[in-house]
C-alpha cells in the first residue's frame, strides 16, 4: 500500500511539476511531460504505471479520458457553431472527414496497421484541441482570421474524435470479424442511442437542478464530476466503448441550457482536465517500455509522420477550402498548423487497449506511433508558428497589448496614448454613452459585457497581455480580475485603487481574488477623473543618461501620478504599489502630471 501511494503521489507530483517548468520557461507542456515520464518511466525504472497499478490503470484512464471529453464538450454551444464562416464550416466537416480518410490510408499503406486499428487511430488524428492550439495562438499572436479558424476548428473538432475512433472501431469489427453480425452492430448502434439518452438525462438533470437552486453553489462541482463519472460508467456498463459518447453528449447538452453557472464549471472542468491530462500523460509515457519507445524510430512510423504532416493536413485544407475567401497564405499557414495534443494521446492509449483485447495485435505500436506524432507536430509547430506567421504576414504587431474595462475621460485618454505608442489597445464598456470619450479620441473599444460567456467568441484576446480594470465600481473590478485570472494570470491583471470612503467598502478583500494595484493607493476613479476635468495632462518623458531616473523624480510635481514604463524592448510595466520597477537607459516614462502654469 506504501508503494502504491508513493507511485501516485511521484506520477501526480511530476504532472504539475512539469506544467509548471513549461508555464515558467514557456515550453509546451507536452514536451516537458514527456521528457519527465520517459526519465521516470523507461529510462531511470523508477516507475512503470501499467504494472504498478495493475487493474486501477484501465479504468484511470477512461474515467480520465471521459472527463477530459466532456470539459471539451462544454464549448460545443450550438449558437456559436450557427455563426461560424464558410472557410471554419467546411474545415470543421469536409476537412475532418478528408484527414480521417487520409490519415487512416497513410496508417494503413505507411504504417503498416491493419484496417480497424489504421481507421480508429484515423479518427483520433483528426483532433487539435484546444488544450495545444490555444497556447500556440497566444504565443504567435496571429491575425483574426487564421487565428479564428485555428481556434475553432479545435473546439468543435476535439470531442468527435474518440466518437469517430468508436464508431470505426464497431464498423471495422462487423466487416472483418466473424464474431461480429449485423445484430451485434444493431446492438452496438441501440446502445450508442442509450448512451446518447444518458448523457442527455444527466446534462439536462444537472441543468435544470441548477437554474431551480437544488443544488448549493459549494457542491456544484461535486456533483457536476461525480454525474459525469456516473453516467461514463453506467452507458459504459450497459455497452462497452459507449461511455465517452455519454459524456460528450452530456457536456453539450449542458452547454445549450446556457445556464447561469456554467462558466464556473467550466473554470472547474478546466482545471480538473489540467490535472488529469498532466497525470495520464505521464501514466502513458512513464509505461513505455525500451522497445516501444525504439520503434517510434523505424522508419514506417517516420515516414507516417511525415505523411501526415506534409501531405494529409495540407491537402485536406486546400481540398475543403475551394472556393472559400481564405488566401492562399491563409491556406498555407491553416494546412501547417495542427498540433496533437494530449488529448489524442490519452485515447489512443484507451483505445490500444479496447483494440489489444480485441484480438488486433498491432494495436501495440498505437501508443509509440501516437505518442511521435504527437511529440513531433508539438516540437515542430510550436516553434515554427511564429516564424512562419511572420514570413506569410499573418501575425500581429508583437508588442504586447493592453485591454481595458471601463470608459472614462481617463481611460480614453490613457489609451489614445498607448495607441500612440503602438501598443495594442481595447476599451471595452456595456455603456454605449460611456464610450464617447473613446469614440471621440477614435481609440478602439468594444461595446458589450466583458463578463458575458460571449467574450471568448466576441473580442480575440490574443493580442493583450494585460487586463486592467478602469471602472469606478470597487467590486466589478474586483470581479473582472477574478474571472479573468486563469486567462491573465494575476501578474498581468490590474484594478484601480479602491474607493474606501466611497465605494463597497472592499479594503479587506482578499488579495487572491483582485488584481494588482494599479498607481498608488489613493489614485482611485475619482480621483484620476477629477485630475483630467483639472486639465492634468498626459506626459512621456525618455530616460537617458543625461537625465536619469532619480533626477527625474526630483523635478516631478508631488501632485502628478507615476503611471507606466515603455521599455525600449517593447514591453511594459505598470507603476504599483505592491512592486518597485525602475526604468532603464532608453525606456519612456508616462505619467500625469499639473499643467504647466503661464
Amino acid at each position: 500500500m506504501e508503494s502504491l501511494l508513493f507511485i501516485l503521489m511521484l506520477i501526480g507530483a511530476l504532472g504539475v511539476i512539469s506544467q509548471w517548468l513549461a508555464w515558467r520557461f514557456r515550453m509546451p507542456a507536452i514536451v516537458v511531460m514527456s521528457v519527465m515520464g520517459l526519465l521516470a518511466g523507461p529510462i531511470l525504472g523508477l516507475i512503470n504505471p501499467q504494472e504498478d497499478l495493475g487493474g486501477m490503470y484501465g479504468p484511470l484512464i477512461s474515467i480520465a479520458v471521459g472527463i477530459i471529453l466532456f470539459e471539451g464538450s462544454l464549448n460545443l454551444d450550438f449558437r456559436e457553431i450557427k455563426g461560424l464562416g464558410k472557410p471554419i464550416f467546411r474545415i470543421t466537416t469536409i476537412g475532418a472527414f478528408l484527414a480521417w480518410i487520409f490519415g487512416s490510408l497513410a496508417a494503413h499503406y505507411i504504417a503498416g496497421l491493419s484496417w480497424a486499428v489504421a481507421f480508429v487511430i484515423g479518427g483520433i488524428f483528426i483532433v487539435t484541441g484546444p488544450t495545444v492550439i490555444l497556447p500556440l495562438l497566444r504565443q504567435a499572436k496571429l491575425k483574426p482570421r487564421p487565428a479564428a479558424i485555428l481556434k475553432w476548428e479545435g473546439i468543435i473538432v476535439d470531442p468527435f474524435g474518440a466518437l469517430v475512433a468508436v464508431f470505426a472501431f464497431e464498423f471495422i469489427k462487423f466487416l472483418t470479424m466473424d464474431t461480429v453480425t449485423f445484430a451485434t452492430v444493431l446492438a452496438f448502434l441501440a446502445g450508442s442511442l442509450l448512451a446518447v439518452a444518458i448523457g442527455a438525462f444527466f446534462g439536462y438533470g444537472i441543468g435544470w437542478m441548477f437554474e431551480n437552486g437544488y443544488v448549493p453553489e459549494f457542491l456544484k462541482s461535486s456533483v457536476v464530476l461525480a454525474s459525469v463519472i456516473m453516467a461514463f460508467a453506467l452507458s459504459d456498463t450497459v455497452m462497452h466503448e459507449t461511455g465517452l459518447l455519454a459524456v460528450t453528449v452530456m457536456g453539450m447538452t449542458i452547454a445549450n441550457m446556457h445556464i447561469s453557472s456554467i462558466g464556473d464549471m467550466r473554470h472547474f472542468k478546466e482545471n480538473i482536465s489540467i490535472l488529469l491530462i498532466s497525470v495520464i500523460f505521464i501514466m502513458l509515457t512513464a509505461s513505455l517500455n525500451t522497445e516501444t519507445l525504439l520503434s517510434i524510430f523505424d522508419w514506417h512510423i517516420i515516414v507516417f509522420i511525415l505523411i501526415m504532416l506534409f501531405v494529409t493536413r495540407p491537402l485536406s485544407i486546400f481540398l475543403s477550402t475551394v472556393n472559400t475567401d481564405l488566401t492562399f497564405k491563409e491556406k498555407l499557414l491553416v494546412g501547417w498548423i495542427a498540433p496533437r495534443g494530449i488529448v489524442a494521446l490519452t485515447v489512443s492509449g484507451y483505445f490500444a487497449s479496447v483494440l489489444l483485447e480485441a484480438g488486433f495485435e498491432d494495436a501495440e505500436i498505437l501508443t509509440s506511433l501516437t505518442f511521435g506524432l504527437v511529440f513531433g507536430t508539438v516540437v515542430a509547430h510550436g516553434f515554427s508558428i511564429g516564424f512562419i506567421a511572420k514570413k506569410l504576414g499573418l501575425s500581429i504587431e508583437s508588442k504586447p497589448g493592453v485591454l481595458i474595462v471601463g470608459s472614462s475621460k481617463f481611460s480614453a485618454n490613457f489609451a489614445k496614448v498607448l495607441e500612440d505608442l503602438n501598443i495594442p489597445v481595447l476599451i471595452s464598456d456595456s455603456s454605449w454613452s460611456r464610450l464617447s470619450h473613446a469614440r471621440r479620441l477614435g481609440v478602439p473599444y468594444e461595446h458589450g459585457e466583458i463578463l458575458s460567456e460571449q467574450t471568448d467568441y466576441q473580442i480575440d484576446l490574443t493580442p493583450y497581455e494585460y487586463m486592467i480594470s478602469l471602472t469606478e465600481y470597487d467590486s466589478y473590478n474586483t470581479l473582472i480580475s477574478s474571472t479573468f485570472m486563469p486567462s491573465f494570470g494575476r501578474e498581468h491583471l490590474y484594478q484601480l485603487p479602491l474607493q474606501v470612503n466611497q465605494g463597497d467598502h472592499l479594503e479587506d478583500v482578499s488579495k487572491h481574488i483582485s488584481g494588482q494595484i494599479l498607481f498608488e493607493m489613493n489614485m482611485n476613479w475619482s480621483v484620476l477623473n477629477e485630475k483630467i476635468n483639472n486639465g492634468y495632462l498626459f506626459k512621456k518623458t525618455t530616460i537617458t543618461n543625461q537625465y536619469t531616473f532619480d533626477q527625474y523624480l526630483q523635478e516631478l510635481d508631488k501632485d502628478s501620478v507615476l503611471l507606466m514604463i515603455h521599455r525600449k524592448s517593447g514591453h511594459i510595466n505598470f507603476f504599483s504599489p505592491s512592486g518597485e520597477i525602475r526604468p532603464e537607459n532608453g525606456d519612456i516614462v508616462i505619467s500625469l502630471q499639473k499643467p504647466v502654469q503661464n
